[in-house]
């Protein structure tokens, strides 16, 4: 029963398609109003969908996610052959925006130790559910002609992360197919916009002739083309007219002005579907709210994409993770220091336990040499006087 497979229907042994936007096609097909989708190339041209998929990739992927293994939890942070850590994970996350679903190969020894993960693009991973519904298989064409094509590879051995889904976990669909709508409008309000601007700079404005009234389409045309010449040999100098002309420049019109700043609606429609502020988008959004809840809400989103690699790493390694997203709520650290220092003074913990915690984040030293009793500060006499 394939379940994520796609096959040239006059040929069902024909290999699986290698485009990726037909995986795209496939997984979220049907499931907007008009059955479209939006690939991933036509939707990183599109500024705001590159910057929010940008930045929670990137966050994503600075996101410490611990395991109770050392070794594991030294391995994740550097699991590529090919490249570091943040640059791994960020490829990983943007699939995952981009498409709903993303892949991971785990190359194991004999033992059954991971030696390296390989990220996978989605057109190169065929998914198939086995007869008695005990597990999905996956079939993997990679691109090393060494290796080939892999078929009936298990479960464990591909790291399949996802987000929403229709049939109970198996496959995803892509974020993205709930903005094939907006992205219509707004590609045909920068079309509108474009024409509305080349039009107004095409006719730059209006020669009036004031007695003309005799005056044929011909005659019209020609004293047009002559005017036209008159200003380019002017070389922005004054142009001279007779009493029996008026000339008027053309200005933007309010209407095409206002068409530019719709742009800002489906930039909104985007910072939705993500779930995180629309201040992360354009720079504004709701001027009413804190900063501290623009960053409440968009660590809450963070935290909803992190769960999501979390359990997937929790059931197919043999460790516990958890996402700390202290590296991005504070990259500084000085909000975690000043949140020790207050519950030293609450009494929480003490100031052993404070400096540990501090030394733990990284905001201190591990080298920082203990504190000692410090001397009471040596009280001056007053000035103005002598003292025996």
């Amino acid at each position: 029963m394939p379940i994520f497979t796609i096959k040239n229907k006059a040929d069902p042994f024909a290999p699986a398609s290698d485009n990726y936007e037909d995986v795209l096609n496939f997984a979220i097909a049907n499931s907007g109003s008009s059955g479209q989708y939006v690939s991933a190339d036509r939707a990183l041209h599109n500024s705001d969908i590159y910057s929010v998929v940008m930045q929670l990739a990137s966050d994503l992927a600075t996101i410490n996610y611990r395991a109770t293994s050392k070794r594991m939890d030294a391995f994740v942070a550097n699991p590529s052959a090919t490249s570091n850590g943040h640059s791994f994970w960020t490829s990983v996350f943007a699939q995952l925006l981009l498409s709903g679903e993303s892949f991971v190969y785990r190359w194991r020894n004999v033992n059954g130790v991971d030696v390296r993960w390989e990220y996978l693009r989605p057109s190169q991973v065929n998914a198939f559910q086995l007869s008695d519904g005990s597990g999905l298989i996956y079939n993997l064409a990679f691109d090393e002609p060494d290796i080939g094509l892999l078929q009936a590879v298990p479960q464990n051995d591909v790291l399949h992360f996802r987000l929403l889904s229709k049939n109970g976990g198996m496959t995803a669909i892509s974020p993205l197919s709930a903005l094939a709508d907006e992205l219509n409008i707004k590609k045909a309000n920068n079309k509108l916009t474009l024409d509305a601007l080349s039009q107004a700079v095409t006719a730059p404005g209006v020669l009036k002739v004031t007695k003309g009234g005799l005056l044929n389409a011909k005659e019209k045309a020609t004293r047009s083309r002559e005017f036209m010449a008159q200003q380019q040999q002017s070389n922005g100098g004054p142009i001279v007219l007779d009493d029996l002309e008026d000339y008027s420049k053309l200005e933007v019109q309010s209407n095409v002005a206002q068409l530019l700043s719709q742009t800002d609606w489906t930039a909104k429609q985007i910072a939705k579907v993500y779930g995180i502020p629309d201040t992360y988008v354009n720079g504004q959004g709701d001027q009413q709210s804190s900063v501290d809840q623009i960053t409440g809400m968009y660590v809450k989103a963070l935290n909803r994409y992190a769960q999501s690699a979390v359990s997937e790493l929790n059931v197919k390694c043999a460790a516990d993770f958890e996402a700390d997203l202290w590296p991005v709520i504070d990259p500084m650290g000085s909000n975690f220091a000043a949140a020790a220092v207050n519950m030293r003074k609450g009494g929480i913990i003490d100031s052993a336990q404070a400096v540990w915690l501090l030394k733990n984040t990284g905001y201190l030293r591990d080298d920082m040499p203990d504190a000692t009793t410090v001397p009471a500060p040596i009280t001056e006499p007053p000035k103005g006087g002598e003292n025996e």
